[in-house]
């Protein structure tokens, strides 16, 4: 008997990742250009100064570890940033000009950070039950059905994060980001998923 095809979904909103986001909006950072800024943080005015490109480099590659730490892993140690508990590692060469720009945010950030990871569990409590991912079950068959065959593996992570604009967005090689709101619509989650899982699927 043939292996059945396996499929891993993992969904949080992650504290390091809405961190980075926290620090991405409070520095200047521009990139990725199509993600939105985060809700109930100050937003940059428009004339502001934009972060320097070495810092904007430096958080990029900052961005990609936190996001898929594994398919990015860092050519130097890591050393953790003061003020961040164990949520901030940056190299320990060629990533000073961000580490000086983002230490006098830590507290703000990991505040925003820990209440929004906060609020996505509770929500997930109270909105869905045991029902989390009934809705990635539905868009494997509905794909499975329009296609014909069996779904092949794959492993898929999404970050459910407080976007200030509704939509999801491709964050990394296997990892979407999707605004709160988008995922606790049932019928406008399930089309928004069905594609990614047909990217992958």
């Amino acid at each position: 008997m043939a292996d059945k095809p396996q499929w891993l979904i993992r969904e949080d909103a992650s504290v390091p990742v809405l961190l980075a986001l926290a620090l991405r909006q409070a520095i200047g950072i521009r990139v990725p250009e199509d993600l939105p800024s985060l809700r109930d943080l100050p937003v940059r005015a428009p004339d502001a100064v934009d972060a320097a490109p070495a810092i904007e480099q430096q958080w990029r590659d900052y961005w990609d570890m936190t996001v898929e730490p594994r398919a990015h892993p860092s050519e130097v140690p890591l050393e953790l940033i003061d003020g961040f508990d164990t949520l901030v590692a940056l190299p320990a060469s060629g990533a000073e000009q961000l580490a000086a720009a983002i230490t006098p945010q830590a507290p703000e950030a990991l505040r925003y950070a820990r209440a929004a990871h906060d609020r996505y569990v509770n929500s997930m409590k109270s909105n869905t039950g045991g029902d989390a991912y009934r809705a990635y079950a539905s868009a494997i068959a509905e794909f499975e059905r329009e296609v014909g065959r069996r779904a092949h593996s794959f492993e898929l992570n999404v970050q459910v994060l407080p976007f200030s604009q509704r939509g999801i967005w491709w964050i990394g090689a296997l990892t979407v980001a999707v605004t709160d709101g988008l995922r606790r619509d049932v019928v406008a989650f399930d089309a928004a998923i069905r594609p990614v899982i047909a990217e992958l699927a």
